[in-house]
């Protein structure tokens, strides 16, 4: 068990669900919340990379051991894009409403819109650095869907349903994330 562990990002919305799918392991005592470190440039070209750099950043800054994700929205059709600018497909400074609507718009009629989510964590500061991954393969629908979720959910279907339809209990049962994370557990 990790007893103090700061998560390795500044969006509340990934934070949260980190934090809800860790809260139902044994893997961490304390989730630190309100420290400070520099914002990571993700320039890496691999989610793990990326997901590296930030943990990094963050374990050196606080010195508590830093988890970090980084996760990529792979379209078959278009070629596995966005992959990994998914977070800034229409641009650095775009919002997910900006994503979602570029995406759609660059679809437009394709028929295959099969994709798969991939989350890669890293821990870093807690022995051996740690790398795992989570995939979630479904559908992108032709408009959103739902209510729940952030980022592209509402168009992510799997089994009939986008993310954004889903409860959150529901979504960190078969996320790409929550499966990462499960992996990582596993591996400590």
């Amino acid at each position: 068990m990790i007893e103090r562990l700061v998560v390795a990002s500044k969006n509340p919305d990934k934070i949260a669900e980190i934090e809800a799918v860790l809260v139902a392991t044994t893997l961490v005592g304390e989730l630190v919340r309100g420290l400070d470190w520099p914002d990571v440039d993700e320039t890496e070209s691999t989610l793990e990379g990326n997901a590296l750099l930030k943990a990094r950043a963050v374990h050196e800054a606080t010195g508590l051991p830093g988890l970090a994700d980084d996760t990529g929205l792979f379209v078959d059709a278009l070629g596995g894009l966005p992959g990994v600018t998914t977070a800034r497909f229409a641009g650095p400074r775009a919002t997910y409403d900006d994503n979602v609507k570029l995406l759609l718009a660059t679809l437009g009629d394709q028929l295959d819109r099969t994709a798969t989510f991939r989350s890669v964590v890293a821990l870093v500061g807690s022995g051996e650095d740690l790398v795992a991954e989570g995939e979630l393969t479904g559908v992108i629908t032709n408009a959103p869907r739902g209510d729940n979720g952030f980022g592209y959910d509402p168009v992510f279907e799997v089994d009939g349903s986008t993310l954004a339809e889903l409860s959150d209990e529901e979504k960190n049962q078969i996320s790409h994330r929550a499966r990462a994370l499960q992996a990582l557990v596993e591996m400590l």
